[in-house]
């Protein structure tokens, strides 16, 4: 029954691997569609991650929900009813994204240490904070995201492996490779459009 229960925690690892790597290599194409597939991988890891008590890590697939969705509308029409360009973050986004980081933290620290059976809290609470802070970077279409995804993909993968799972320790390097590439990408993208603007001018 136990090996019947981790075959099946393996097909669901390697499904919702599947559906994020078409999800994040989508997003360094800028395409919109990205979300689609990574709302189907949230809700996979959601149940992998509830099986491995990695409770800060569910709370911040749900973050992913949300800020899927609020990034589809975003990415559609943004503020001035039409598409959001990328963009470098301004001072105060900047400064937001710190604060996410350090709230996120101290939040997910504490009711993990206090208030579950977590055996890694402070591990998972930074995961989480940095990876809080990318995705809403990311929603808003700046170019600071890859940045502070990766940080939380460059401590992911040692806690992915203490937890044995490996195939998202996996995928998780994967990302980190995409998302270095992904902000080189996005940087060309707004220098081109950059470039435009000046030769129009």
């Amino acid at each position: 029954m136990h090996m019947e229960f981790l075959s099946q925690l393996t097909l669901l690892q390697w499904l919702g691997t599947i559906f994020g790597v078409l999800q994040v290599l989508l997003a360094r194409q800028n395409n919109i569609h990205n979300y689609l597939f990574g709302m189907v991988a949230i809700l996979i890891s959601i149940w992998v991650l509830y099986q491995s008590q990695l409770y800060a890590d569910i709370l911040l697939n749900l973050y992913y929900l949300a800020m899927s969705i609020y990034g589809w509308f975003y990415w559609k029409s943004g503020k001035q009813k039409k598409e959001a360009p990328i963009s470098y973050s301004s001072q105060k986004e900047h400064k937001i994204a710190v604060g996410i980081v350090l709230g996120c933290f101290v939040l997910m620290a504490y009711w993990l240490e206090q208030h579950t059976d977590s055996d890694v809290p402070y591990w998972d609470a930074v995961v989480c904070a940095f990876a809080w802070a990318g995705m809403w970077l990311m929603a808003k279409r700046k170019i600071e995201n890859w940045i502070y995804l990766n940080i939380s993909n460059l401590i992911s993968v040692p806690l992915l492996i203490y937890k044995e799972l490996y195939i998202y320790a996996g995928l998780t390097a994967f990302l980190f490779a995409v998302a270095v590439s992904g902000y080189i990408k996005w940087k060309k993208i707004i220098a081109q459009k950059r470039d435009k603007t000046y030769a129009g001018a």
